[in-house]
Formats: structure tokens, sequence, C-alpha cells
């Protein structure tokens, strides 16, 4: 997989921009995971990455994430760690319940509900991130801002999902004060929403992808979400 060294290289310069960034905002670099988002890329560049020790993937789509779980089995691979970050369909739950570590775009109560009876047929407990529509488009998904409270409130008592934090897709623009004032949104909701749940452990912001990761991170994310930087340019009719 030689010809896939770029992908290493260009995950070690994102990750010295990610630790830079934490340590400007006198963080540990090591409470930031730089997610390694793989939709439409080939296994074979996930393994090339987990050569170089990566093992934390993105995907969005039920279908390809499915497949290539499948082929990582098939093929005897070492496990990868994969989180669900696109638009998730209740009914589509069950292919990704037996393994996903994490899902983070979970917008409704039936979402989260099915979430909670697939973990549970698979002897599982699954952690979940609340998805945030911090920018107000209606071409993103998410609960409103001021809608999160009953959201958590709603699935508290689900016993095989586990409430982890927020997540966000925050405007795509060349704005900072725009990214700044999103992200800060999202902090601002998550530590409010750990008040009011004080036993729950919300350690977790999604938010900040290659045009603003570094600042997602000075405004508190643990979680960074790049593709395009890492991988390439993606291929859309593979997916």
């Amino acid at each position: 997989m030689n010809e896939l060294h770029y992908i290493i290289d260009n995950y070690r310069e994102i990750r010295s921009r990610a630790d830079e960034a934490a340590k400007k905002a006198n963080r540990q670099p090591q409470d930031v995971c730089v997610l390694a988002v793989s939709k439409t890329h080939s296994l074979d560049k996930v393994l090339a990455a987990m050569e170089d020790g990566i093992i934390e993937f993105g995907e969005n789509y039920v279908q390809e994430l499915k497949e290539k779980q499948e082929q990582v089995i098939k093929g005897n691979h070492p496990q990868p760690n994969w989180h669900f970050i696109g638009h998730l369909q209740s009914n589509k739950v069950k292919y990704i319940a037996p393994f996903v570590k994490m899902i983070h775009s979970v917008d409704s109560a039936k979402l989260a509900q099915e979430i909670d009876r697939q973990a549970a047929k698979n002897d599982r407990i699954i952690d979940i991130l609340l998805q945030v529509n911090t920018s107000g488009e209606e071409s993103k998904s998410g609960v409103a801002p001021d809608d999160v409270f009953a959201l958590a409130d709603s699935i508290k008592d689900l016993k095989n999902i586990r409430v982890r934090g927020l997540m966000t897709i925050g405007t795509f623009a060349e704005d900072r004060e725009i990214s700044i004032s999103e992200f800060t949104l999202l902090r601002t909701l998550r530590d409010k929403l750990q008040e009011l749940h004080p036993e729950a452990e919300l350690t977790h912001l999604s938010m900040g992808m290659t045009n603003d990761y570094e600042i997602a991170i000075e405004q508190g994310a643990s979680i960074v979400r790049i593709g395009t930087a890492i991988f390439g340019q993606r291929d859309y009719s593979k997916k």
C-alpha cells in the first residue's frame, strides 16, 4: 500500500495542526480525536491509514459502512472504530448496530429509541451524540438549539444507548466569526445539558471539518471530522 502513503502524510499534518490548536487553547492534544472520514473511499485506504495506527473512521452511508465492515470480517482485518456521522433512517439502524462505535447524528426520540432497541438485540450499549442545527439552515439536519433539552429528557431512561455529547455541522463559510458563534453555541448547550443531567458523561463535542477544525478545537471540539484533507477528493459515483 506504499502508493497510499500520502494518506498517512496528510493525517500527520492534520494531527500536528490539531495538536497546535489544542495547545493554543490550553487543552491537551490527546483530548481531541481527529476522525478520518472515509466515506466513498475504499477499504484499502482505511487499511493503509490503520497501518500508521489510525483507528477512528467516520462514514455517512449505511450501505457503504455495512459493506466495509463485511470486508473487514471476510479479510480478517483489524477492527476499525466506526463512527456513523450521516443522516440515519430508523429502518437502517439494524445494519450498523452490531458494530458501530458511535452514532453522531441522532436528532429525534424515534431514532434514539430504535438505536436503543437494536443495541439491546445485540447485547450492546451504543454511544450517541445529539445533532443540533446551529446554523438554522433548512438543508441541515439536527434539532433546533432550544429543543435539544427536551430531546435529551425524552430519551434519558433508555438503557442501551449512552448520550455522550452534541454534534453539529457548521456553516461552510470563510467568516471565522460565524464559525466561532456556532461552535460556542454548541459548547454552551452541552454545558447547560451537563448541568441538567449531572449523571451523564457529556464529554464530546463533534464539530469542525477540513475548513474550520482548528477553530472548532479552540472552541472545545473533542472530535473533528476530516475527510478530503486526509483521503483526497471523493468519488460519489461509488457510494
